[in-house]
Order: structure tokens, then sequence, then C-alpha cells
């Protein structure tokens, strides 16, 4: 019977049975759905998250229990109200357990409202409390410096949020941080938080620790308990009468808590509020590059624009030279011509006088013809005188004694003889009175003469009644025309058959006029 003996070092043998890890989870789903089946819950809903895919994950808890919850995306629909994070709910489901991390949770089909969440509740009377006071009022909210020296931080020393914050910073521009180390839930944070900022606001700028010029109070995410540091109102205050910008980033994106409303600036995460708080090194290097791009293109634009306007005024500015030159010129020509103009201008006055010259009766003639008059006056008037003297003698021969008074007459009439002027001088003063008459005249006969045309190498031409043609149409073949020249006239004929109302004139004969006398 020695084989029957256990073998020496062998395992002790046990009456417990053996489960896997799936089979006493299923035991314990099995369990728990069998004992409790469908039951009601009273609690206030908390880490709200609805899924892409429809369902919505949430805790429901009291103040001295939680427990996680699921509505499934068929079962939204049939829900009569929508859930969000403080509100106290009875949710009816049943309790079920997911194995693979041995939790349980409760399957919600149906929820009801149960009145107002107590946490919330405190909150939201806490903010209409402080908003009344104004200190969530814009106009009390400080600007954030440009790139501040040194960055603040409040926030617990473990953790990844001071890490983020680091990196953020080290990565855009770096700069100080001051950490200040608060615990950031449970039994006293908040005062320890609120110390910590008025802490920062008691230091001295230029002191052995340096005052930061921006402050960033920061917490990782967490449910609303585990935020309900951050909505006592000792922080909230401390906040307000904080004279350093403050940024808030607690909690996720979705957290809303009281120190978000006071704050200068809220940032959805602690690297967010890296970020607002100390700006990006590439991003500055980049718009000073832009800016002085934008500088460079503004006065080369300037300079291109006072570059085109000068072209402009300097096209519409004359040739200085050009006009010079072309003045000389000008000049040169004048004076040529001045050199020339006064033999052509005698030139012109003796041709004219020449053309008007040979009409002019010699003063010769004019001086004999005169004094021929003269000599036939004085001859008349002699004549005269003897005819009444010859008839006085006779009759005087009648009357006794009228000799000696005849005698008398006689030597009057020798004396008045005598006493008559001498003819020559005042014909000599008509003669330049008159030539210098004609001179007026010849210059007026010149200027409205035709004579200066004809020089100038131009034709009068007249028909055969010594009438002008001013057009050619009234020119017809055969037509006998007259053209008068500078220097005489010639009789031409037009070329072709003339008109029958052409050829009646040049049949008929030229009226008879008076003829012309002689003028000496």
């Amino acid at each position: 019977m020695d084989h029957d003996l256990p073998e020496a070092g062998a395992a002790p043998r046990s009456n417990a049975p053996e489960f896997t890890v799936s089979e006493i989870s299923g035991a314990i789903k099995r369990t728990l759905e069998g004992t409790f089946g469908r039951v009601r819950i009273r609690g206030e809903i908390t880490e709200l998250k609805a899924y892409p895919s429809g369902h919505i994950y949430l805790a429901l808890k009291d103040e001295g229990a939680k427990i996680r919850a699921i509505i499934w995306r068929f079962a939204v629909p049939r829900l009569s109200l929508r859930p969000e994070n403080g509100m106290e709910v009875i949710a009816t489901g049943k309790v079920s357990s997911y194995g693979e991390r041995s939790d349980y949770q409760l399957i919600i089909d149906r929820i009801e409202f149960a009145g107002e969440g107590a946490l919330l509740a405190r909150i939201e009377a806490l903010r209409k409390k402080l908003g009344a006071e104004g200190l969530f009022d814009e106009a009390a909210k400080k600007p954030l410096p440009l790139l501040p020296r040194v960055v603040g931080v409040v926030s617990s020393e473990k953790g990844a949020v001071i890490q983020d914050i680091r990196t953020t910073v080290a990565r855009r521009f770096p700069r100080y941080l001051i950490l200040w180390p608060v615990p950031v839930q449970g039994q006293g944070a908040a005062e320890r938080i609120a110390e910590a900022i008025r802490g920062f606001s008691r230091l001295r700028p230029g002191g052995a620790v340096p005052r930061p010029d921006v402050l960033i109070v920061a917490r990782g995410g967490g449910s609303l308990e585990d935020l309900m540091a951050f909505n006592e109102e000792v922080v909230i205050r401390a906040v307000a009468d904080c004279p350093i910008p403050v940024i808030s980033a607690v909690g996720h994106e979705t957290d809303t808590t009281l120190i978000d409303f006071v704050a200068d600036r809220r940032a959805p995460t602690p690297t967010a509020a890296a970020e607002l708080a100390v700006p990006s090194r590439a991003d500055l290097l980049a718009a000073i590059a832009q800016t002085a791009a934008r500088l460079v293109q503004c006065g080369q634009g300037s300079l291109d624009r006072a570059r085109l306007r000068l072209s402009r005024i300097e096209a519409r500015i004359p040739d200085l030279p050009g006009l010079v030159g072309a003045a000389r010129q000008r000049l040169d020509d004048r004076a040529e011509r001045l050199a020339l103009a006064p033999s052509a201008l005698i030139a012109r006055k003796r041709g004219a006088l020449d053309a008007v010259g040979h009409r002019l009766p010699h003063p010769r003639e004019t001086l004999a013809r005169h004094r021929h008059r003269l000599g036939l006056l004085q001859h008349r008037a002699a004549a005269g005188l003897q005819r009444l003297a010859a008839q006085a003698h006779a009759r005087l021969a009648r009357v006794p004694g009228a000799g000696a008074a005849l005698a008398r007459l006689l030597e009057r009439r020798h004396t008045a003889l005598h006493r008559l002027p001498d003819p020559a001088p005042r014909i000599a003063a008509r003669l330049r009175e008159n030539r210098l008459r004609l001179d007026g005249l010849s210059a007026r006969l010149e200027g409205a003469s035709y004579q200066g045309v004809l020089a100038r190498g131009f034709a009068l031409l007249r028909d055969a009644d010594g009438e002008p043609l001013t057009s050619a149409t009234a020119i017809t073949p055969g037509l006998r025309l007259t053209a008068t020249l500078r220097d005489g006239s010639r009789d031409l004929v037009a070329e072709g058959e003339a008109s029958p109302r052409t050829a009646r004139r040049r049949a008929e004969p030229p009226p008879a006029g008076p003829e012309q006398g002689s003028l000496l």
C-alpha cells in the first residue's frame, strides 16, 4: 500500500473547488443579476460622459458611496430627460458586473428627477452670491502680460500637471517658474490654495524671491467632489483680491468651477494655461519677421511711389538744353532773315514803286502844266487889263482933264503887276505836299492792291467781259481768258469745246464805252 501515500515534496491537496477568473466573474454576475434583478437607485449624477457610439457612462453617488452606471444607445431615446452632472435622479435598471475590470454597474433604462443635487445647489448659491458682489464682472479682469519674466504656479508638486506646464513653457519660451505646492483635494485643500495665492500676492517686485508676472492655478481632471476645493469661497475671494493676473486651469475642458468665473483667463487644460501665459518664441519671431517684411515692403512701396511721382514730374519738366538750343536756332534764323530783310524790303518797295510809277505823271510835266496854265492866266489878265485900259482911255479921252487920272491909273497898274509874288516857291511847296500825299496813297494802294499777291506767283483770271473768275466750275472748255501776272497779261483759251452760253458771250461784241480823253 506504499503506492497510495503521497510522494515526498508534493503540494498538499485541498477540497475547495478551483475556478478560473472568467468562471468566478460569471458566477458573480449571475449572482448579482439573480439576487437584485431590477432596482431603483437614488443619487446624484456625476462623471457624465457621452461617447460617439451613443452610449452614456455616468456615476450615481451620495454622501457615502458611488456606483457606476451605463445607458445603452438603444435606451437613450426612451429617456424622459437628458441627464446632466449634478442632477439628483432616481435611476431604474438592473445591476450587472463587468468581468474584465471586476466592476459592478447599473444598467439604466429609465431616469426620473429626484430633486436638485446638493453639491450643485450649494455651488449655484455661492455663484449667485459672489456674482451679486461683482467678483465675476469683466471690467475687473486684468490683462495678461505679453512676455512674463516669472510665472507662478499653484498646484500639486506631484502628478503630470506641473510637468506639462514646465514642458510647455520650456518649449514655447523658457521662463522662470515658481511652484507653490498645495494639496488640490481633500480636507483643508481650499485654505492651502487660498494661502498660496495670497503668498504670491505678498511678494515684492525685485525681492529675494521674485514676484510672478502671471499666476496659474492648475489641477488635473476629477469628479465634482475632487474639484470642490476650487468652488470654495475662500479660494474665489483670494483670486479676486490677487493683484497678479490669474489663469485658471482646473479639470478638463468640460469641467467648470467657480474659480473659472473669477480668474482673469480660463484655460481648458494646464497645457493650454501655459500656452496662454507664455507666447511661442517661434510665433514671435515669425511675427517680427512678418512685421519687418511688411515694413520693408511698405518702405519699398513708398520709394517706388516717390520714384514714380518723380518720374512723372521729370516728364513734365521741359528739356532746358533742348529749349536753349531751339531758341539759339531761332535766333540764328531771325538774325539771318534780319540781315536779308532790308534789301528784300527795299526791293519790294522798289518793285511796288515801279509798278505804280509809270502811271504817275513826272513832276516836270506837272510843273510845266501849272506854269503853262499860269502863263495863260497872266496873258489873259494882261489882255483884259489892256482892253479895260483901252476902253477907259477912249472914255477918258472924251472927258476933259482925264489924262492925268489915266496916267495915275497906268502907274498903279504897273506897280500892282510888279508887286505880284513869284509863283515858283508856291509851286515847289505844292509839289512837296502832293508828293507826300502821293506816297501815302501809294502805300495804301500797295496794301489793298493785288499786285503784291501777283508778285508772289499768283495770277488773276478774267473772262471776256473782264469779270474775275473765282470758281473752277465757271471755266468751260473754249472760254477765252485773260491771265494777269506781275509783269503783264496774256490771253488764254480753255481747252475743249466751249458751251453755247460761253460761245454766245464770246461772239457778242463788248459794249462801247466812252472814249478816254487825254490827260494833258
